[in-house]
């Protein structure tokens, strides 16, 4: 349990063919989205992220899991870089809102891969529905994680 082998983690996979979201898993993203930015049965860093669309300009609600390390909170892209809110995030220069129970405005900066193996093995501890989509096991060295962080953005969470 908790391999890259489980049938849980090929569910999970198959609903993010290309790591890109299919209809399921749209779906079950928007519920997730209400659920979180209302605080409702959801950890306190459950959050629904809210930025601007890039080329639409509408406001785009996701759910993201907040990792906490260093006393710094982060958001980590499980998807990867081609994920649409991390380019979302990268054109509104970072501004957006977090959302749980109230609006948060916050500017999100990037963290440079360097810097980012420890954040994202802390963001698999507290993230599991992220396990299938990043290839490292949350408990490896930070020598694994150092091998994939570049595949990874990370934003550091700022007030606005």
């Amino acid at each position: 349990m908790g391999g890259h082998d489980g049938l849980l983690y090929r569910f999970k996979r198959w609903m993010y063919p290309g790591d890109r979201p299919n209809p399921l898993a749209r779906l079950l993203n928007r519920i997730s989205a209400l659920q979180f930015a209302a605080g409702f049965l959801a950890p306190r860093n459950w959050v629904t992220l809210e930025v601007r669309g890039r080329r639409t300009g509408r406001l785009i609600s996701f759910p993201v899991v907040v990792a906490d390390y260093g006393g710094e909170r982060y958001l980590v892209a499980m998807l990867g870089d081609r994920a649409n809110w991390v380019h979302n995030v990268r054109a509104a220069e970072g501004h957006a809102v977090l959302r749980h129970g109230r609006r948060e405005p916050v500017r999100l900066e990037e963290v440079e891969p360097a810097a980012r193996p420890a954040i994202i093995r802390r963001y698999l501890a507290l993230a599991p529905g992220a396990r299938p989509h990043i290839p490292v096991d949350r408990r490896a060295p930070l020598e694994d994680f150092a091998r994939i962080a570049d595949r990874f953005p990370v934003f550091h969470v700022l007030p606005r």
